[in-house]
C-alpha cells in the first residue's frame, strides 16, 4: 500500500453509504488512478469547511494503521484524497 502522507491532492472513486445512522455520510473505500480498490479501516472524524458558496465535507480516516483524509466537494460532487 503506498504512502499517504504525500502532501498532495489527488482524485479518487469513493464507494460511501450516505444515511447512516447518526454520521449522514461514511466512506467504506476508495479507489486511485491505477491501483486496486483500499477499504477504509475506521472513520475518525468529520467536518464541514466552506470555501465561498461551496462546502467542502471532510472525513479523516484509517486505512490499515495509516491515517488519510477524504474531501467531498458539494459544488462538483467529487473526491480527493488529501494531506
Amino acid at each position: 500500500m503506498k504512502n499517504f502522507n504525500t502532501n498532495k491532492t489527488e482524485r479518487v472513486e469513493v464507494m460511501a453509504l450516505f444515511g447512516y445512522e447518526m454520521t449522514p455520510c461514511q466512506p467504506l473505500s476508495f479507489k486511485r488512478r491505477g491501483e486496486g480498490e483500499t477499504e477504509v479501516s475506521e472513520l475518525l472524524r468529520t467536518q464541514i469547511k466552506f470555501v465561498g458558496e461551496t462546502a467542502i465535507h471532510i472525513f479523516d480516516v484509517l486505512v490499515g494503521r495509516e491515517r488519510a483524509r477524504l474531501e467531498f466537494n458539494s459544488r462538483d460532487l467529487s473526491w480527493h484524497l488529501t494531506q
